[in-house]
């Protein structure tokens, strides 16, 4: 088995939130600085810290998301496998959006990071989300005081959670004029990220 490919059966974590860590800033740059290198023929619309560990002051699971600007999915798919080389983990999550993956494995995850079309809806919400949250620490401050109500309520529903949000995430993009289809319509929105379905045991990159 390749080493990034799903070779153990998903373990899910429970709903857990930290308060706010200075620090997590520069861990997303340490990252996106070997993520440059890694992902350096396909970028074309940058690498951006996004998600609740990217909003300064407010409570998240202790994961960073990373947002990856490409030409096409299709001619990214190439990344799927330099980045499994280097240990990240695929999961075909949304392939019609983008390529997501979590290091360092899917029992510890310390990152997730979506590699999706930078012309794309997917992109641009997710970047517009983040900025509206950084704008506005009254409606930042309403989104941690929510996840932590959730996150009370159903720490071992991470589906029920990630629902939970759907209704304020929507309304967050229609305020700041971004379609919100990707983000909350038939998606889930986790903490700092996307939930991915469980992953078939031994996933290929041609699937």
């Amino acid at each position: 088995m390749p080493r990034g490919a799903w070779d153990q059966g998903w373990v899910d974590e429970s709903v857990y939130l930290v308060a706010y860590d200075p620090a997590w800033p520069a861990k997303y740059r340490s990252m996106a600085r070997e993520l440059g290198r890694l992902l350096a023929p396909w970028l074309t619309g940058g690498l951006h810290h996004v998600g609740s560990t990217a909003v300064p002051g407010i409570a998240a699971k202790p994961v960073i998301d990373i947002l990856a600007g490409v030409a096409s999915l299709e001619a990214s798919r190439p990344c799927i496998d330099v980045l499994r080389h280097e240990g990240w983990w695929y999961a075909p999550y949304r392939t019609d959006a983008m390529h997501w993956f979590c290091c360092p494995s899917p029992q510890r995850r310390e990152f997730h990071l979506h590699v999706a079309p930078s012309e794309g809806d997917w992109f641009r919400d997710e970047i517009a989300f983040r900025d509206h949250l950084r704008a506005d620490p009254e409606r930042a401050s309403s989104y941690e005081a929510l996840k932590k109500e959730l996150a009370l309520r159903y720490p071992d529903d991470r589906e029920a959670y990630t629902d939970g949000k759907a209704d304020f995430i929507r309304a967050v993009l229609q305020m700041s004029g971004a379609k919100a289809r990707a983000l909350a319509s038939e998606t889930m929105v986790s903490e700092g990220g996307f939930e991915p379905p469980r992953p078939v045991k031994g996933t290929s990159t041609s699937s």
